[in-house]
């Protein structure tokens, strides 16, 4: 990665031959108690794609799932690049919200590539809703069942409703088209293919919310009482009782 040459024990290099152009170079590397971060190494890239081949060639041929994960991160570690993206703006409490977003875009493209893409604004959720079946369900599953499909419609409905249009009518609008990427661009008021607009949400985070919702939905439907926290009273004086 940076161009420099690796010293083992075994080869006994002396250290007086050793010079700075032997240790490599990058522009900035960042260290931690986890991990270490080169930014701009300075290495020859062809040897890199030729350790990468040599990596990916061990991966074909490997039948342990531990090293094909551990093969596989090396590869990625090898071929991936690293951005270093500077957030300003003319208050702090703006440059905090820009920081927020940017933070959310980079977890948000980071589950896109482990896991792909979907198409955006409640599509997916609402379209594979109507792809379900039920055969062969109890009455309390069949109840279950209807939960889910129309928890599936709700993201694309609530967007609607937030742009000041009628959800029920988006919903329907969008179930006529067949195709399956087609959606609402809530910004532009207007139908289109949700993935050409770039209107999309990582498979990830799509999975994992449905599946959280899930989850709290089944402990709340378990739970034999809840605790919250009622809002204290603001009992003012009126304003006369200080005055003389």
């Amino acid at each position: 990665m940076t161009g420099g040459r690796a010293f083992f024990e075994d080869l006994a290099t002396p250290l007086d031959t050793i010079t700075l152009k032997d240790l490599g170079r990058a522009k900035k590397i960042k260290v931690d108690k986890d991990n270490t971060t080169i930014i701009e190494g300075a290495g020859n890239k062809t040897e890199i794609k030729n350790r990468i081949a040599t990596i990916q060639r061990e991966l074909e041929k490997s039948t342990s799932d531990y090293d094909r994960e551990k093969l596989s991160e090396r590869i990625a570690k090898l071929s991936g690049g690293v951005a270093k993206i500077n957030v300003g703006a003319a208050t702090e409490s703006e440059m905090k919200e820009k920081k927020a977003r940017v933070e959310d875009a980079m977890h948000a493209t980071r589950a896109a590539v482990q896991e792909g893409i979907l198409p955006g604004g409640g599509v997916a959720l609402l379209r594979s809703s109507q792809g379900l079946k039920a055969k062969g369900l109890t009455e309390d599953e069949a109840t279950g069942y209807d939960i889910v499909v129309r928890a599936c419609s709700a993201p694309i409905v609530q967007i609607s409703t937030n742009a000041g249009q009628d959800g029920a009518v988006i919903r329907s609008k969008v179930l006529e088209e067949k195709e399956n990427s087609y959606g609402y661009d809530a910004r532009n008021d207007k139908y289109v293919d949700m993935v050409k607009a770039g209107i999309i949400d990582p498979t990830k985070v799509v999975r994992s919310a449905l599946q959280n919702a899930a989850s709290v939905s089944t402990l709340l439907l378990t739970s034999d009482a809840l605790i919250a926290d009622l809002p204290a009273k603001d009992e003012k004086k009126a304003g006369g009782d200080d005055m003389y």
